[in-house]
C-alpha cells in the first residue's frame, strides 16, 4: 500500500476477520455485548484485570468489536508517535465519535490532518491568545468572586461544568451564548453521553438519537453565525477560523469550521471540566499541598483586582507540576482508539490491516515501576530532575506525535488562572465523610458532583 494511499481521507478500513486475531491472549466476554458492560463499571479496574491476566497486549470485545489493547509507554509511542502512518485515527475514533463530531481535528488522518491543523493552529498563536487570556480572567474572576460571597457545601462539577462553557463561549464565540446556553449546554451533554451508548445506532428514543439531534442543534448554530462572524471579525476563536484559509489562500468551508467549533468546543469544555475538576479535587484532599500553591501565588505580588499576565502564569512552575499530576491521576481522556491501516507486529505478535487497537493513559500513568506509590498525589514527579530519566510516552494526557492537543497552552493558560484567582481568594476542602467516587470513561468525572466545602482566604 503506497503512502499517498494511505493518508487519502477516502481509505476504507474493514474490521479483520475474528478467527485472524484469536492467536492474541484475552477474553472477548459474553456474545454481541463482549465486555462493554465490564469496561463501564470499571474501565480502570478492568484493564488492570486484563493485563494481569493476559499481559499488556491482549485481545478484548467493546461496543461491538473485537479489538486489541496495547499497555504501556512503548505501546503509546508505536501508536502516538506514529512517524509511518500506520494508524488511523479517524477509523479509530470513527465508530466512537463519528455521528456526533465528524470531521473534528480529532478524527482526521495524515495530510489532510496536518492541512486542517495548519489553519487551525492560526487560533492559538500569541495575538489571539492574549485575547483569550484577557476574557479568560475576566470572567474566572467574576466566578470566584460569586464563590466567596457564597462561601460553605457546594458541588463542585456542576458549578465548574457551567464555567468552562461560559470561558469557552467568550474566549471561543467572543460572546456570552446567552438564551441559548441551557440549549447549547444540553445538546453537548447528550453528544458525550451518545458516544459510549452501548446501542451505536440514532434509534427513536436512543441515547444515541438524543446525541445526534444534539449535534443538529450545534451545526444550526454554528452554521447561522458564520456569515456573521465573517463581516464582523473578532479576535475570539470562532471568528479567528471564519478567517481562516488553508495554504492555496481558500476560506475554510463552513462545513469545516462548524465540524471543527463543534469538536474543539467539547474538547475545550468536557477535558477542562474533568482536569480542573480532579485538580481542586486533588487539593481538597492534599491541604499541605493546597497551601504550597497557595504560598506561590501570594509570592506574584498581584492584588485582587489586578489583572492576570503571562509573566504571571510563568511564574507558577508549583502550579503547573501540581495540574499535571491532577491529569496524571485521571487524565481526560482515559483511552485512545486507533486502526490499523495495514499488518503490523508488535510485543511479539502479528495483526492484520483494520485491527482497531486502543492503548490506555490511565493504565500507564498507574505503572507502579513508572510512578512508585501511583495513587498518591506528589506534583514534584514533575520536576526537570524527575522526569529526566522517564520515557517521554509515560505521560500522555494531551495524547502526542501528529495529533498532539492543539490546545494545550490554552489549557495550562486556563488552568493556572484559574488557580491564581481560586486560590487567592478561597480554601476548599472535602465534606467530611465523602469519598470521592469517580466515573472514568470517556471523561472522568465525579460521579456525586464533587462535594466539598469552600471558605474565604482572609
Amino acid at each position: 500500500m503506497s503512502m499517498q494511499s494511505v493518508a487519502s481521507p477516502a481509505i476504507s478500513l474493514q474490521p479483520p476477520k475474528r478467527h485472524s486475531l484469536a492467536h492474541i491472549p484475552g477474553d472477548e466476554g459474553w456474545p454481541v455485548i463482549g465486555r462493554t458492560l465490564a469496561i463501564l463499571a470499571d474501565p480502570k479496574g478492568e484493564v488492570e484485570r486484563m493485563s494481569a491476566k493476559y499481559g499488556l497486549v491482549y485481545r478484548s470485545r467493546v461496543l461491538g468489536e473485537t479489538s486489541i489493547t496495547a499497555l504501556g509507554p512503548e505501546a503509546n509511542e508505536l501508536v502516538l508517535f506514529d512517524q509511518t502512518r500506520l494508524f488511523s485515527s479517524t477509523h479509530g475514533w470513527g465508530t466512537i465519535l463519528g455521528l456526533l463530531f465528524p470531521r473534528g481535528l480529532m478524527l482526521l488522518d495524515f495530510d489532510e490532518h496536518r492541512l486542517h491543523r495548519r489553519a487551525l493552529s492560526v487560533a492559538f498563536k500569541s495575538g489571539p491568545m492574549k485575547s483569550y487570556l484577557a476574557a479568560l480572567d475576566a470572567g474566572i474572576r467574576e466566578r470566584v468572586a460569586r464563590w466567596r460571597q457564597q462561601p460553605g457545601p457546594m458541588l463542585f462539577y456542576p458549578a465548574m461544568k457551567q464555567l468552562t462553557l461560559d470561558l469557552a463561549a467568550t474566549s471561543f464565540l467572543g460572546t456570552g451564548i446567552g438564551p441559548d446556553v441551557e440549549e447549547i449546554t444540553a445538546a453537548f451533554v447528550d453528544m458525550v453521553a451518545a458516544s459510549i451508548a452501548p446501542i451505536r445506532q440514532p434509534w427513536p428514543g436512543t441515547q444515541m438519537a438524543r446525541g445526534v439531534k444534539g449535534r443538529a442543534r450545534i451545526v444550526a448554530y454554528f452554521s447561522e453565525q458564520i456569515p456573521i462572524r465573517r463581516a464582523k471579525g473578532g479576535e475570539d476563536l470562532f471568528s479567528q477560523l471564519c478567517r481562516a484559509t488553508h495554504e492555496d489562500g481558500a476560506l475554510l468551508s463552513t462545513q469545516d469550521i462548524v465540524d471543527h467549533m463543534s469538536f474543539l468546543v467539547m474538547a475545550a469544555h468536557d477535558t477542562l471540566t474533568s482536569s480542573l475538576t480532579s485538580f481542586v479535587a486533588a487539593l481538597a484532599a492534599n491541604p499541605e499541598w493546597q497551601n504550597k500553591l497557595r504560598d506561590e501565588v501570594t509570592a506574584l505580588g498581584v492584588g485582587a483586582d489586578e489583572a492576570t499576565t503571562f509573566d504571571n502564569l510563568e511564574a507558577m512552575p508549583l502550579t503547573e507540576m501540581a495540574f499535571k499530576e491532577a491529569m496524571r491521576i485521571r487524565p481526560p481522556v482515559p483511552s485512545i482508539p486507533r486502526r490499523a491501516t495495514r499488518d503490523f507486529g508488535f510485543a511479539g505478535y502479528s495483526f492484520p490491516a483494520g485491527t482497531l487497537v486502543g492503548i490506555n493513559p490511565l493504565f500507564t500513568h498507574h505503572m507502579p515501576e513508572i510512578w512508585p506509590d501511583p495513587d498518591t498525589f506528589d506534583p514534584l514527579r514533575f520536576t526537570d530532575e524527575a522526569q529526566r530519566g522517564r520515557h517521554r510516552f509515560a505521560w500522555v494526557p494531551f495524547g502526542g506525535g501528529a495529533h498532539m492537543c492543539l490546545g494545550l497552552h490554552f489549557a495550562y493558560m486556563q488552568a493556572k488562572c484559574f488557580a491564581r484567582h481560586f486560590l487567592q481568594n478561597l480554601s476548599v476542602s472535602l465534606q467530611p465523610g465523602t469519598t470521592p467516587d469517580w466515573q472514568m470513561w470517556p471523561i472522568p468525572k465525579p460521579r456525586d458532583g464533587l462535594r466539598v466545602t469552600l471558605s474565604p482566604v482572609r
